[in-house]
């Protein structure tokens, strides 16, 4: 129904910046929010960002705050994450998420979100 499509991961050294891109498809005209979550091998899924599907109200994880950006170009139907003064204790796999206008529970939380991105590695090094 809706296809989400990630892109913008690599290898960089700590102190650098990437920026994730996720592109939107399908069914969008249901989607209300968009999150961007994180993980590492042998962890659980972890938080980093939410936005509006129109690109307000961005909400961060306390890890990331102050580093990580997230935002929308609205002509594209893409939503980015933009990310600085990487840590190697970012380094993860990360997913762009969709929920609809109907979820219920806290944005942080994966479990509301309906649609789900491949994900696309970002390694740091140190």
């Amino acid at each position: 129904q809706v296809q989400l499509v990630e892109s913008g991961g690599g290898l960089v050294q700590a102190g650098g910046s990437l920026r994730l891109s996720c592109v939107a498809s399908g069914r969008t005209f249901s989607v209300h929010a968009m999150g961007w979550f994180r993980q590492a091998p042998g962890k659980e899924r972890e938080f980093v960002a939410r936005i509006n599907w129109n690109g307000g109200n961005a909400l961060y994880a306390d890890s990331v705050k102050g580093r990580f950006t997230a935002s929308r170009d609205n002509a594209k139907n893409t939503f980015n994450l933009q990310m600085n003064s990487l840590k190697p204790e970012d380094t993860a796999v990360y997913y762009c998420a969709a929920a609809d206008m109907f979820y219920t529970g806290n944005y942080y939380e994966s479990r509301i979100y309906d649609y789900w991105g491949q994900g696309t590695q970002v390694t740091v090094s140190s």
